[in-house]
């Protein structure tokens, strides 16, 4: 069966998890998880990965270890697709594409890159076109300029970037609701490939082994 919208019940779902984000809360409304949230992501993934790659969905439940935060569920689903994300809550749907975090490596071939006025320029173009088309540009930051950039540097606003995405939202529950969506978010996702591609090409994923 082809995506028809995420079920009625996921924004009622929700709303109740942030109220009680409690064990006791999750049993008792798994089912409503698998019928209105996790089977609809299932289906809208299978529209998607001919274009995009195959899918993921993440796991609902958080990673406390580092975290003040210790409730123990996520209040979204979100699955990822290569570098483009989607994610599904109460307040409505949320894609993304490029890279949400980069280690030291990735972080040091970005800064070479944008350096360099050619590489740095063209990504500079593909981001003005982007917020064009109603994206948001966004990323984690440096306080300051990095180590040794002269604080003239034509490109110092992307240079200070840690990571680098860019994301769009549609809240409230049209499209989420409705088998429209899958066309809401591959448009979307395909205005990110620029992002995407100058990132994969000229960054990649990390040489670091894994912990």
């Amino acid at each position: 069966m082809g995506f028809a919208g995420f079920g009625e019940r996921l924004v009622d779902f929700y709303d109740g998890l942030e109220a009680d984000n409690s064990k006791a809360y999750w049993n008792e409304h798994k089912a409503v998880y698998q019928e209105h949230v996790r089977a609809p992501m299932e289906a809208l993934l299978a529209e998607l990965e001919p274009e995009f790659g195959q899918g993921k969905i993440f796991r609902p439940y958080r990673d406390v270890r580092f975290s003040a935060d210790k409730t123990p569920y996520k209040t979204h689903c979100g699955a990822i697709l290569g570098s483009h994300y989607v994610q599904a809550g109460a307040g409505g749907i949320m894609i993304a594409g490029g890279y949400y975090q980069m280690a030291g490596d990735q972080v040091r071939r970005y800064r070479v890159a944008v350096d360099e006025e050619r590489r740095g320029e063209d990504l500079r173009t593909r981001l003005a076109a982007l917020e064009g088309s109603g994206l948001t540009v966004a990323g984690e930051l440096l306080a300051t300029r990095p180590r040794g950039i002269d604080p003239g540097h034509p490109r110092l606003e992307l240079l200070r970037h840690k990571s680098l995405y860019a994301f769009r939202r549609w809240p409230g529950e049209h499209p989420m609701l409705a088998p429209e969506l899958v066309g809401e978010v591959t448009a979307a996702w395909r205005a990110l490939n620029p992002l995407v591609e100058w990132l994969s090409d000229h960054v990649g994923p990390t040489e670091n082994p894994r912990r």
